[in-house]
């Protein structure tokens, strides 16, 4: 598939993302960019990644909307459509609507397919790391959230963005994406130094909370 076909697909899927957040049209760009990273070391089919990777969030902002329930579900009838339109070949729009459809790894979903699997650990790995860090207090500075609350225990679970401060969700969400639940040994690789960097930041957090430092 040339180039001007992702440019393109990119032009065209625009307006269905938020313009700030962490699910901006750049977290899809990191997820793309991780795919194609994977992909190449994992020797995976990069057509089917790219698309899937820039697809798979596109119904994000209806479910963020309360329109739909699951964007990734939704998403994969929406990416389908589009495909069709731009007359991608049909062989591998199946393959891609899978990407889409299980890419939620929080809902105990199966990858079938090694590109699958990649768009899943793509995904994982941009809520890992210092960029997970900035997403988590853009999040909680666009909904108001408290920083930290210290009267309350860690080990709640939260549903979508909430947690009763940010670094409570650290604990509810990003820690519990750790390097083994990876699906390809590429991906655990990275996750290993991306988890040690959110573990160093909360140490850091706490000391300084803490007027220890």
């Amino acid at each position: 598939m040339k180039d001007n076909f992702f440019k393109e697909l990119k032009e065209k899927i625009q307006s269905n993302f938020e313009e700030g957040g962490s699910h901006a049209f750049d977290h899809t760009e990191r997820v793309y960019n991780l795919g194609i990273k994977i992909g190449k070391e994992e020797k995976a089919d990069l057509e089917i990644i790219k698309v899937a990777a820039l697809l798979h969030d596109i119904a994000r902002l209806k479910e963020d909307n309360n329109e739909i329930e699951c964007h990734a579900e939704h998403g994969g009838k929406m990416a389908k459509e589009i495909l069709e339109q731009m007359n991608f070949p049909k062989d591998k729009i199946k393959e891609i609507v899978h990407c889409i459809e299980v890419h939620r790894h929080s809902k105990g979903l199966i990858a079938k397919s090694k590109e699958a699997k990649i768009i899943q650990d793509a995904d994982r790995l941009d809520a890992l790391g210092a960029i997970t860090i900035g997403r988590m207090f853009s999040t909680g500075g666009k909904i108001n959230r408290p920083l930290y609350n210290p009267e309350i225990p860690f080990g709640k679970i939260y549903k979508g963005y909430y947690s009763d401060s940010t670094i409570h969700g650290f604990y509810a969400k990003i820690l519990k994406i750790t390097p083994n639940t990876f699906n390809t040994k590429s991906a655990k690789k990275l996750a290993k130094g991306r988890y040690k960097f959110v573990e160093k930041f909360l140490d850091q957090f706490f000391k300084e909370w803490k007027c220890e430092l």
